[in-house]
This record gives structure tokens, C-alpha cells and sequence, in this order.
């Protein structure tokens, strides 16, 4: 509704989280969990206000800090479906999609496997996107450089094993599995619609 980029974004995630998923070894149904709270992690930015969530250059302190609200902000729209075990399942997914590996992250400084699962996955998917995107401000970084950091941060930022599978993984996934990814979410997405 409010800004297509964070749609495409949330996209990309749920794939590179799903497809995260699979490489770990998580059965259908944990992947499914982990693919829609990478598709629902920033549905709360729809509470953001524009000034802030469109600004095409860096956030200030006071701005980050409004933006740190997202996750929260998410479980919020999610938690009326949270009667549904499928959602009630990946509502901590999203919720902890900041947490950080070494408990400096956010909304609870969580660390280490405290952190949900489905979080950590997330916010591997996040980050690699975050990075290799383009930005109004900025030109995505290659692969290789967001590779390079995702291990640099492995055991601070991010779940060290996930990270390795993740690097290892991510070069393997073709065209073919994206298509397919990308139809499929499509084809739920208009069906909620």
C-alpha cells in the first residue's frame, strides 16, 4: 500500500529464507513457517510514517528508533490470525527478525539459539537483500561482498552454521527454483488478496 520496493523486498526474503530452510534440512511444513515470516517480517512497516519509511538517504538516531518499532509493529497486524497455528507458529519469526547472534540486536536482545529459528533464517535472507539491492541512496553490493560479510558476522550478527549453509547454498539456487518460488507466492498472495 504504502511503498512497492519493501513488497519486493519482503519477497525476496520469504524466498531466500525458504530456500534457506530447505538447505538446513527443515521439513515442508517449518519451511512454509519460515518463508511467510520472511514475507510478513516488515508488514509493519506499513505503520511507519512515510517521511521516515520513504526517506531516499540514511535514518537519523531519532528515525532508526521510530523504525525499530516495525517488528512489534508487525506481530500487531499478525496476531488477530495468531488462533491459526500456522501463524501463531511464525508470529516469533517476525517478531525477532533484528535479533543478533551476540544479543545486541532488537526488540529483546535475545542471543544466541534464544532467538527463534525462523528469525535467525530471516535475518540472514533480510540482510543479504538489504545489501545486494539497490537503494535510492546507494548501489547493491555483488554477492560476493555480502557473502564475505555474512561470514565476517557469523557468531555476532547471525547464526554461525546458518551462515555457512546460507554462503554455500545461496550460488546453487538457479533460476528455476526462484520462478518457481516466485509463481507459487504470487498465486497465494492473490488468493488472500
Amino acid at each position: 500500500m504504502k511503498d512497492a520496493e519493501t513488497y519486493h523486498h519482503c519477497v525476496r526474503v520469504s524466498r531466500g529464507a525458504r530456500l534457506l530452510a530447505k538447505a538446513a534440512g527443515l521439513n515442508e511444513l517449518d519451511q512454509k513457517i519460515v518463508e511467510f515470516a520472511g514475507l510478513f517480517h516488515d508488514i509493519g512497516k506499513i505503520g511507519i510514517p512515510d517521511e521516515i519509511l520513504l526517506k531516499p538517504a540514511r535514518l537519523t538516531e531519532q528515525e532508526f528508533a521510530v523504525m525499530k518499532d516495525h517488528p512489534e509493529l508487525s506481530v500487531q497486524i499478525l496476531e488477530p490470525l495468531a488462533h491459526v497455528e500456522f501463524y501463531y507458529r511464525l508470529i516469533p519469526g517476525v517478531r525477532h527478525h533484528h535479533e543478533w547472534y551476540d544479543g545486541r540486536g532488537y526488540p529483546a536482545e535475545l542471543e544466541g539459539d534464544q532467538i527463534p529459528l525462523a528469525s535467525r533464517m530471516v535475518l540472514i535472507a533480510d540482510t543479504y537483500d538489504a545489501m545486494t539491492a539497490d537503494r535510492a541512496y546507494r548501489k547493491g553490493r555483488a554477492p560476493e561482498v555480502a557473502y564475505k560479510e555474512i561470514i565476517d558476522f557469523a557468531g555476532r550478527q547471525f547464526d554461525p552454521q546458518l551462515a555457512k549453509i546460507f554462503v554455500e547454498a545461496h550460488p546453487k539456487w538457479g533460476p528455476k527454483d526462484l520462478k518457481v518460488f516466485d509463481e507459487m507466492n504470487h498465486t497465494v498472495l492473490k488468493m488472500a488478496a
